[in-house]
């Protein structure tokens, strides 16, 4: 476990959105020359995506963000239109990278976008999410623009669950607290402390993510999360607590897949990190966890598809 100069354990800097107004990250921005990308996954999201992208336009307004990026999975319901005319360059993902094969999930959309986006920070957020607020965005944001030495922040939230009339004011996130966060404490105590691991709102400097595999489906929060904590430690990660989180809830037989695969995902790293003997496990794991290579092993163009061929290595806090 890392420990802190005077011998205690170490534990994960905790923020609220709050400290993160827009003009103080447009003005750390301004300092220290960082371009931002926001990359939004999307499938079938034509309901919540143009709200998003319009609060998230605001940002750019306000030099706080500087490009939208929508990847979009072929959705038939008006996503690609909607995300448009509300101001973001959307990327089919069918379309990025398409030497490696169909996309399989979206881990595999986040990996493949990475080449295309601008940005020396890059915060990935969710397209569904109900009532989105600007602060998910400026929140995750924050530690990277403002904060010494933090390379990766993860989101944190309240998630209601609507059951008929009854509102559980924290009964959502299942896989969360019934799978993610329970495993962690069992497998990497050090990460016990991360609330959400499984948070889509997650922000990273570019330089970290050219270095890191992604998970191509449901693991890929995970998986970033352990892969980013043994390349940087505790220290070079942040979580920001962004109040309540509303988005649609999964019937439990998706919740189910969703779980197998989070725990495949974690027992992938166990095994590369020889604490697990994978015997009887190689097929399954295999089956459920497809990854893709960090991009800085690849010799693939990745100029062609409109960014440096490499992160330009610029905003250090």
């Amino acid at each position: 476990m890392h420990s802190s100069p005077d011998g205690r354990a170490a534990q994960v800097r905790t923020f609220h959105h709050s400290r993160y107004p827009p003009e103080r990250l447009a003005a750390a921005r301004a300092q220290r020359g960082v371009r931002v990308s926001a990359c939004l996954p999307a499938r079938e999201c034509a309901a919540t995506v143009g709200e998003i992208v319009a609060k998230l336009a605001r940002l750019c307004e306000q030099a706080v963000i500087d490009e939208i990026v929508v990847i979009d999975a072929a959705s038939r319901d008006g996503t690609a239109a909607a995300a448009e005319r509300a101001g973001a360059r959307v990327l089919q993902e069918a379309e990025l990278m398409p030497a490696y094969g169909p996309v399989l999930g979206k881990g595999d959309a986040m990996w493949r976008a990475l080449p295309a986006l601008r940005g020396d920070v890059v915060c990935f957020l969710d397209a569904d999410s109900q009532d989105f607020p600007a602060h998910f965005a400026t929140g995750v944001l924050g530690p990277l623009l403002c904060e010494r030495d933090v390379s990766f922040c993860k989101a944190f939230y309240r998630r209601p669950l609507v059951t008929g009339d009854t509102l559980l004011a924290d009964g959502g996130g299942r896989v969360n607290h019934l799978t993610a966060r329970p495993a962690l404490a069992l497998f990497y105590p050090q990460l016990a402390e991360i609330r959400q691991p499984l948070a889509g709102e997650v922000a990273a400097r570019r330089d970290l993510l050219w270095r890191l595999p992604f998970a191509t489906g449901y693991g890929v929060e995970i998986a970033m999360l352990i892969d980013a904590w043994h390349a940087l430690g505790l220290d070079g990660i942040a979580q920001v607590d962004l109040d309540e989180h509303r988005n649609r809830h999964q019937p439990l037989a998706a919740l189910s897949q969703m779980a197998l695969t989070v725990l495949a995902t974690i027992a992938a790293r166990l095994r590369a990190e020889g604490r697990l003997d994978d015997e009887g496990l190689t097929g399954t794991l295999e089956h459920v966890v497809a990854e893709r290579p960090a991009h800085e092993s690849l010799a693939h163009g990745v100029a062609a598809a409109g960014a440096p061929a490499a992160p330009s290595g610029r905003g250090g806090a």
